[in-house]
């Protein structure tokens, strides 16, 4: 069974940083990319960043600049550092491989809550 295990998430002012922290199953961190994705409402579940096993990294142009993905490929960890963060960045955000199947996507986390206040 898959499991996903986000964390980190919370209230910030505009300009502060948050930390999240995904736990995956080994099944599912073993893909060659995990990504970060987010989900505000009204609004489709979008990826905001993906990390491959080498390490190499893309962001979504409304993040970039901004947001950091990395990978503990020991425990089965990846991690985003947000800073600089907008009240646009507000959202449910998960983490999941990419791309994903249809497997992958009825397999979610519960997601962590970002609130970013003005």
């Amino acid at each position: 069974q898959v499991q996903l295990v986000e964390s980190g998430g919370g209230l910030v002012q505009a300009g502060g940083s948050l930390r999240l922290s995904c736990a995956a199953s080994g099944s599912i961190f073993s893909r060659n990319f995990m990504g970060w994705y987010r989900q505000a409402p009204g609004k489709q579940r979008e990826l905001v960043a993906r990390i491959n096993l080498g390490g190499s990294t893309n962001y979504a142009d409304s993040v970039k600049g901004r947001f950091t993905i990395s990978r503990d490929n020991g425990k089965n960890t990846v991690y985003l550092q947000m800073n600089s963060l907008k009240p646009e960045d507000t959202a449910v955000y998960y983490c999941n491989a990419w791309p994903l199947t249809a497997l992958l996507n009825n397999n979610w986390g519960q997601g962590t809550q970002v609130t970013v206040s003005s």
